[in-house]
């Protein structure tokens, strides 16, 4: 039974136990009765407003999988199909992928392809089903060693630890198996520090293996939300838009295993959803699916990518002030924020709509039907179960990774809409003195309306409801404190990318190298060597690179590498040789970005150290340009 499929019945702030269970601790920040007062206040809004119209709700269905379904659909998700099935046999790519895999990562794909492997079996398919150990041989066989350290049976030497750990040897990738036990024992840095750089699901599990996982446990008093951070990463940090479509299909494939993994190391099951296709509006604003309305507004507002209601009712509710007293969890008049819908369905688009009319409370509670009203919940039929059972892992760094590594998973309309609202909420938050919703309050009445979606059937569950309340107010509260954490593309995972782009050059080459051989091409053996040349060896010495910057009236640099040269002070070297015919760009507008070698592309912050980047990425090419939004 799902824990999401419940809606709640109207008298329920009555029936919470008396001095709530929920008042465990006596710090400032915990989850007292009263917050969960406000939870339960605004599930009783939701339905006011909803109760006229809800004989016209379609549910939506989620469909209970068959055997191996979800597993088969997994594999396809996390692009490795071509494991089982017809085309079983055409998996070089994949055999390239799996090489980059860590340990933890490679046992979830592992129990993924046996029980596909059975199913097949049971099913009796005729096509050929491979033994899911000889993928796995098969793959370590012809790599002779699999990427660093990722072989259950590797233990890295202290060397190699030291390599990876400052990272300046050549272009290694450290994706985090057996090495930097040690690191976790570090106790006092790591407490609050997020590392990147190791696989979360090999940190769980060398966690579980250390006694120092005790001292992590979750209190269940305890919501005090511990001060989080990222270390500095001297080759940049990576945020989600930073890199090129080719790559982020690479990085969405190897978090949704990560995740898998981690899931399994924790004990919790990760299970997507799938929902059948319901027949939805296919104009409007409320009730439209987010891909079409979108679409709809593309047409108004090139290149937009968030909603243009959305951006409206925020624009509304900030132009009166943020510092009205119980903003957001004050509902506006249900009568006439039904009256206001109908209005903006039919002149929001015509520009006709008046929006003096629109009182403050009420576009808040239009923000929030907005966002209930969306046929498939905004974080998606398949992640919403995903989402809530962040709350069940062990601890809070946990629990963050996991929302990172979902974050990454939701479709680009999607993240993007919960950006701007996680950056709405927070902006609320900051006038807390003023309209006293503290994080804890908006977190409270924000809870329901991403994570009561209409569409999971009507049921109550007592018990598991008041869990679930506190539980996903918890993970709400997480979403808005650390928004700026859930953005960023950890490190492993970008490095895993750098070793597949690495892999399947190296693949290509040979692959050519045949094709030549095979015609027996009589190349002249000069000109076949000067064609090899890869631009980056003519005529720039070592430890000098040459940046493009088309856009500018500066063309071309070649940069001396320095120690403690960053991507921010090219970027600024370049700008600052000004001629007066070129069109004039803000130091905010452009910037530095690292093309081809091991990556596709990837828009570099300011603060990357270019000689550790360099040694990452030996065959990059630099180019200065404008941000494609």
């Amino acid at each position: 039974r799902r824990s999401g499929q419940y809606t709640m019945n109207h008298d329920h702030s009555k029936k919470i136990p008396d001095g709530a269970s929920f008042d465990r601790s006596g710090s400032q920040d915990s989850l007292d009765e009263l917050s969960m007062d406000d939870y339960w206040k605004e599930l009783e809004n939701i339905h006011e407003t909803r109760g006229n119209n809800h004989e016209e709700r379609v549910a939506l269905v989620v469909k209970e999988p068959d055997e191996g379904e979800l597993e088969e659909e997994w594999l396809k998700e996390a692009g490795l199909s071509n494991l089982f099935g017809e085309s079983s046999g055409d998996s070089q790519e994949s055999m390239v992928f799996l090489s980059t895999l860590t340990r933890t990562q490679k046992a979830a794909v592992e129990k993924r392809v046996e029980t596909v492997t059975q199913t097949m079996r049971k099913r009796n398919k005729q096509h050929q089903i491979p033994d899911v150990r000889d993928i796995f041989r098969l793959q370590n066989d012809s790599k002779g060693k699999v990427c660093d350290g990722s072989e259950p049976s590797t233990v890295r030497t202290s060397e190699n630890k030291n390599e990876t750990q400052d990272g300046t040897k050549g272009p290694k990738f450290s994706l985090g198996t057996d090495e930097q036990k040690s690191l976790l024992e570090d106790v006092p840095s790591s407490d609050t520090d997020i590392n990147l750089e190791i696989s979360f699901a090999e940190q769980a599990a060398n966690l579980k293996d250390s006694s120092v996982g005790k001292m992590y446990k979750v209190g269940g008093g305890d919501t005090l939300l511990p001060n989080f951070r990222l270390p500095k990463d001297k080759t940049g940090t990576t945020k989600i838009g930073d890199l090129a479509p080719q790559d982020m299909k690479k990085v969405y494939s190897l978090a949704l295993i990560e995740l898998t993994a981690l899931y399994d190391i924790l004990g919790t099951e990760f299970k997507q959803q799938k929902a059948v296709k319901i027949k939805t509006k296919d104009s409007g604003l409320f009730g439209v699916p987010l891909s079409l309305l979108l679409e709809q507004d593309q047409k108004k507002v090139p290149g937009t990518k968030i909603p243009l209601i959305f951006q409206k009712l925020i624009a509304q509710i900030e132009e009166t002030t943020l510092e009205t007293e119980g903003l957001l969890r004050i509902p506006g008049v249900a009568t006439r924020v039904k009256g206001l819908c109908q209005e903006l369905e039919a002149k929001f688009y015509e520009g006709t709509f008046n929006w003096e009319n629109v009182k403050q409370h009420d576009a808040a509670s239009l923000l929030k039907l907005f966002i209930r009203e969306l046929p498939q919940p905004l974080l998606t039929v398949e992640y919403l179960k995903a989402f809530q059972d962040v709350q069940n892992l062990p601890t809070r760094k946990q629990q963050l990774q996991a929302l990172n590594l979902l974050v990454i998973l939701l479709p680009e309309a999607n993240r993007d809409t919960l950006k701007v609202l996680l950056e709405f909420l927070q902006r609320v938050i900051d006038h807390r003195d003023k309209n006293k919703m503290t994080l804890k309050n908006v977190a409270m009445v924000m809870a329901p309306n991403l994570f009561t979606f209409h569409g999971f059937g009507s049921k109550t569950i007592e018990q598991s409801e008041f869990v679930m309340a506190a539980g996903t107010a918890n993970v709400m509260r997480f979403m808005i404190q650390y928004q700026k954490l859930l953005w960023t593309i950890p490190k492993f995972i970008v490095n895993q990318v750098r070793k597949q782009n690495t892999e399947s050059q190296k693949k290509e080459k040979k692959d050519k190298a045949m094709k030549k051989l095979l015609k027996k091409m009589a190349y002249d053996r000069e000109k076949h060597e000067k064609q090899e040349k890869t631009p980056n060896d003519t005529d720039v010495p070592q430890g000098v690179i040459r940046v493009q910057a088309p856009h500018l009236s500066k063309v071309s640099m070649a940069i001396q590498l320095t120690e403690e040269l960053k991507a921010g002070e090219i970027v600024a070297r370049f700008l600052s040789q000004k001629s007066g015919n070129v069109q004039t760009l803000k130091k905010e507008e452009i910037f530095l970005y690292e093309i081809g070698g091991n990556i596709g592309e990837r828009c570099l912050d300011d603060d990357t150290y270019m000689k550790d980047l360099y040694q990452l990425n030996p065959n990059a090419e630099w180019v200065i340009k404008p941000k494609q939004s």
